[in-house]
């Protein structure tokens, strides 16, 4: 084969796959548009994900990891980077809408010109609320929704009893090398 007939393969198989890409591209775009909520379905959103401590603790580190480059570690978005990004600890500013399914959207869609959709970065929806709950935790304490309490099911952080720990330390047999408490 010749260079000629070569480059005329390779020019004809690029021209060919140019509308294959484009239907593609446009289906892939179709598709994220069929995905995405509108205002009005958001606002109708809510949370599956109880407002808890431990929903906020969760959020609080999906937070630090995905967030703080642009409305920084305390929420107010005073980062250089970004101009545009909002400061999540006063609702009054925010122009995407405050309900908890709003705030679900424009996390998992984006919202506006310059936040981008993190659905790809947050995959479990679950995570996304527990994140929605640490960012409501953020706003002024008469506009953040009622704590609740811990539901079953739900992950729960809880404390070791050291005080058995400390007992034994302190009782004279087992400094005095009678090792029969650490047989039991």
């Amino acid at each position: 084969m010749t260079r000629r007939q070569a480059f005329s393969i390779i020019l004809f198989l690029g021209v060919i796959s140019i509308p294959l890409f484009a239907k593609v591209t446009a289906s892939s775009a179709l598709q994220d548009k069929k995905e995405s909520l509108s205002r009005e379905e958001a606002k109708k959103l809510k949370s599956p994900v109880p407002f808890t401590k431990d929903s906020i603790t969760r959020g609080r580190t999906l937070y630090a990891r995905s967030c703080t480059p642009c409305h920084g570690a305390d929420g107010k978005a005073l980062v250089d980077v970004v101009a545009d990004a909002t400061n999540l600890t006063d609702p009054s500013l925010w122009k995407s809408g405050t309900t908890e399914g709003e705030i679900f959207r424009s996390i998992r869609d984006g919202a506006g010109e310059t936040m981008p959709p993190f659905k790809t970065q947050i995959q479990k929806e679950e995570d996304i609320w527990h994140l929605v709950n640490f960012i409501r935790s953020l706003w002024p304490e008469a506009m953040r929704p009622k704590m609740e309490e811990g539901k079953t099911g739900e992950p729960r952080i809880t404390r070791m009893n050291t005080n058995l720990v400390r007992e034994d330390w302190r009782d004279s047999r087992f400094h005095e090398g009678d090792q029969s408490k650490l047989q039991k």
